[in-house]
C-alpha cells in the first residue's frame, strides 16, 4: 500500500510541459481582415503638388481559400505570420508581418488642394489648374491608389502570455487544454508593394521602404495537446507612410498617414529545440 501511495505521489508531482513556456519556439500561420480611418494622401513630383483629403479606404479580404496553403498564390489573400521565443514563462518576442490590403475606394468624392502643371503633351494635363479645397472624383485616369501586394506591416513584438485555464475549472488538464490571454505591442518598417495609377503616369511596381508603424494587441491562444494552438487577436495600430513609391520616376512621391484596426485568426505550433 505504501509502495502504491509513494508512486501515486510521484506520478502527481510531474511537472505538465505546459506548466513553464521559457526557452518554447512558436511559429503561427493565419488571415486577417482590416479597417482603415480616412487619410490624407500627399502626392509631389514633377509638375504637381497636391493633397486628396479625407480620402476612405478598404481592404481586400479573400474569405476561405485555398490560397492560405498554396505557396504560389499566399501573397494574394490577407495573411499574419509570427515566429517567436519565450525568454520567460510570460512573456516572449516575436518577428512578425501582417500582410493586408489596403485599397483606396474608387469614384468616391474627395477634397482636392494643391497644384497640377503638367505639360500639354503629357497624360494627365487635363487636370491642369489650381485647386483650391475642390470636390474630385477619384477616376481612375486621375488616381487609383492601393497598396494590394501589400500593406505589409514587418514588425518587432513583445507579448505577455497568462494561463487562464484555472478560471474555467481546477480540474482541466493544461497538456490537453490550455486558454491563454496575450497582451503585446510592436513597432517597425512598412514594406508595401504599391499599385498606384496618378494622373495616367507608368505606375512603379516594387517593393519599398515608405514608413513605419506601431501597434497594441490583445487575444486569446488555445493550445491543444501540448503543441498546437489556434489564437484570435485583435489589433489597432498608427501608421506613417512619408516615402511612398507611386511611379517610375524616382521624383514622384506620396505621403500618408492613419490607424488601422485589424483582426486575426492563426494556427500554430509551439515547441522546445
Amino acid at each position: 500500500m505504501a509502495v502504491l501511495t509513494s508512486f501515486a505521489q510521484e506520478e502527481e508531482t510531474v511537472e505538465k510541459y505546459t506548466s513553464h513556456n521559457k526557452g518554447k519556439f512558436f511559429v503561427l500561420f493565419g488571415g486577417n481582415t482590416a479597417n482603415y480611418t480616412d487619410s490624407d494622401i500627399h502626392f509631389t513630383g514633377n509638375g504637381y503638388d497636391f493633397t486628396v483629403y479625407d480620402a476612405s479606404a478598404h481592404d481586400k479580404p479573400r474569405g476561405w481559400s485555398i490560397d492560405y496553403i498554396n505557396p504560389s498564390r499566399m501573397t494574394i489573400p490577407q495573411t499574419n505570420f509570427e515566429l517567436g521565443y519565450f525568454i520567460s514563462d510570460h512573456y516572449n518576442i516575436a518577428f512578425k508581418v501582417d500582410h493586408m490590403k489596403y485599397v483606396m475606394t474608387q469614384y468616391q468624392k474627395a477634397t482636392v488642394s494643391g497644384g497640377i502643371n503638367l505639360p500639354d503633351s503629357e497624360p494627365g494635363s487635363q487636370y491642369n489648374g489650381v485647386y483650391a479645397s475642390e470636390d474630385v472624383f477619384m477616376t481612375e485616369d486621375f488616381l487609383m491608389f492601393e497598396h494590394t501586394d501589400g500593406l505589409n506591416y514587418i514588425h518587432l513584438g513583445f507579448s505577455r502570455f497568462d494561463d487562464l485555464t484555472h478560471l474555467i475549472s481546477s480540474t482541466i488538464n493544461t497538456d490537453v487544454f490550455q486558454i491563454n490571454l496575450t497582451e503585446g505591442v510592436g513597432a517597425g518598417i512598412l514594406f508595401p508593394k504599391t499599385n498606384a495609377t496618378l494622373l495616367g503616369k507608368e505606375r512603379h511596381d516594387d517593393f519599398h521602404v515608405s514608413g513605419y508603424g506601431l501597434s497594441a494587441d490583445i487575444g486569446l491562444n488555445l493550445t491543444l495537446f501540448k503543441h498546437f494552438f489556434v489564437k484570435g487577436s485583435l489589433k489597432q495600430g498608427y501608421i506613417n507612410m512619408p516615402n511612398i513609391r507611386t511611379t517610375n520616376d524616382p521624383s514622384d512621391k506620396a505621403s500618408q498617414h492613419f490607424i488601422f484596426f485589424e483582426r486575426l485568426i492563426s494556427f500554430g505550433v509551439i515547441f522546445k529545440i
